[in-house]
């Protein structure tokens, strides 16, 4: 590994399954800028998030913990000022930290760390998206429904677009900014769209890329309810999947669209590179691309997240740094708690720094080095959200996993030889040992029951608390990002009137010497 303390770009998506992008074999998706990363950096191809669900995933991904650790259950827990993150470690170790996009933070903390924020959320930082597990109408809401599937196609603009467009352009003028600010540190830039999360919408020079009657269908069709599993069964009561009759023509706009969202994610990928060449600064800079989890897309009639089946649960990890690590694939099982310590070495030369809180992960260093490791091969995540009444965990190693649930009955799914998940080995004798020992591993990672009740109990003061700040005068917690012109254009008040149009020059030239006219 070089020694020089790199720059780190990381690169987020919403919602965009690995097994939808061609350098993890798809073979109609068109993404070559990120085919290009993958080419030349490290591919993990069992990477997975933590939670099925965009913030206890993202909360959990930056603090190094498991959600019931740190209390990010749903999408309007809040996420603790006092919890470590990646940005308050690199900050710490004199990075410059800076977030463009989306992270879904709940609270009145919009920072985490992060000294600069670009862009506003695109989601709300109050509790209204909380569930009630102990509310018998309630415990099944959720904003989705089926709409994003029967009005997928082609769409000019959408609130999305217009979103990743602000992400896009806010991002590549901080890298034109680091190139001629005089702040001599080292960059952490978080760079995180909302595509390809649905609605399942593109404009139309992108739907133009593919083919309609080449996209794929789902691997494994729409199952009856009566041979589905009983989360599976709560997902499609809590999607409202019986909402409209849902034929193979809207499958396959749905499935185009996204496609077309990930080409539309691509080209900006291509452009934000192109833009560390121009300044200069894509030798000094690793990059590092994930999602905060996956799309079922209509796999087994499913749509989004919440369940643990790997076009869910399983996110795309491709680190990219030439000068520091040789191009190849990892088959380890790797997780979103293990980013957190990973950064810190990549900060530090490989030293690291104490954690100031527990840490779920391990670092990929070695992994990302190549060394022979003994690395642990296991990971975990839950699920505490909507579409349930108990917490959901899940555990896997190697080729196995387990799902388990205090209601609901054991899963087990040998993935090297049924990769679509269709047969549950749970109860088949052959497969008990490892049944026990990774029923084992889930009894020490949660030892108890008591998890439920503090799920409901951080439910209820939420909901109370909601209600009661919309009495009054309201203060909302949303940020509201803020520029300064004064440092951005001429000004009488600077040293010299045109200087700061000097200094935005890339290159930046020293002024000429007068030599006057004799």
């Amino acid at each position: 590994m070089a020694s020089r303390r790199p720059n780190i770009l990381l690169i987020m998506f919403d919602q965009l399954a690995p097994q939808s992008l061609p350098c993890y074999g798809h073979t109609v998706v068109q993404a070559p800028h990120l085919g290009a990363l993958a080419e030349h950096g490290v591919v993990f191809d069992n990477a997975y998030c933590n939670s099925p669900l965009c913030a206890p995933a993202r909360f959990s991904l930056m603090a190094g913990q498991l959600c019931s650790h740190i209390g990010a259950y749903d999408n309007a827990a809040e996420f603790q000022s006092d919890i470590p993150t990646f940005a308050h470690y690199l900050r710490h170790i004199g990075y410059r930290t800076a977030l463009s996009g989306k992270m879904h933070f709940v609270g009145p903390d919009q920072l985490h760390g992060f000294e600069e924020r670009l862009t506003t959320d695109i989601y709300p930082a109050d509790f209204g998206w909380t569930p009630d597990w102990s509310d018998a109408e309630r415990r099944w809401f959720w904003f989705h429904n089926m709409q994003s599937v029967v009005e997928a196609g082609i769409y000019e603009r959408t609130l999305e677009l217009d979103y990743d467009d602000e992400v896009h352009h806010t991002s590549t003028r901080f890298l034109y900014d680091v190139a001629r600010d005089a702040d001599p540190r080292p960059f952490f830039f978080t760079v995180s769209f909302i595509q390809p999360h649905d609605p399942y919408m593109t404009p139309q020079r992108y739907w133009d890329r593919y083919d309609h009657a080449q996209i794929d269908m789902p691997a494994v069709p729409a199952m009856a309810r009566d041979v589905q599993d009983p989360h599976s069964r709560r997902l499609f009561d809590t999607c409202h999947m019986d909402q409209y009759r849902i034929d193979d023509e809207h499958i396959r706009n749905a499935r185009h669209a996204y496609y077309g969202m990930i080409s539309w994610l691509d080209d900006r990928v291509g452009q934000l590179r192109k833009t560390l060449m121009k300044t200069g600064l894509d030798d000094d800079t690793i990059i590092i691309v994930t999602a905060d989890h996956g799309d079922m897309l209509g796999e087994r009639g499913l749509w989004y997240k919440m369940s643990f089946f790997e076009r869910s649960v399983r996110v795309p990890l491709i680190v990219h740094g030439p000068r520091w690590f040789a191009a190849q694939r990892v088959d380890r099982n790797v997780s979103h708690v293990d980013l957190l310590p990973t950064l810190t070495e990549l900060a530090t030369d490989g030293a690291g720094i104490p954690p100031a809180a527990p840490v779920d992960g391990e670092s990929l260093l070695p992994l990302l080095d190549g060394r022979d490791t003994d690395w642990p091969d296991v990971v975990f995540a839950e699920y505490l959200a909507e579409g349930t009444q108990h917490p959901i965990f899940m555990v896997k190693r190697g080729d196995y996993k387990l799902v388990q649930s205090a209601t609901d009955p054991i899963q087990l799914f040998d993935l090297g030889n049924d990769p679509h998940e269709l047969d549950n080995i749970a109860n088949d004798a052959n497969y008990a040992s490892t049944r026990s020992e990774l029923c084992s591993i889930a009894d020490k990672r949660w030892p108890d029951d008591s998890l439920r009740q503090q799920i409901i109990d951080s439910q209820q003061r939420r909901l109370f608390l909601q209600k009661t700040m919309h009495k009054g005068r309201e203060t909302q917690w949303d940020f509201q990002p803020t520029r300064d012109p004064s440092r951005q254009y001429n000004r009488n008040y600077a040293n010299e009137l045109y200087e700061a149009d000097r200094r935005a020059r890339i290159p930046y030239r020293d002024p000429p010497p007068a030599e006057r006219q004799r």
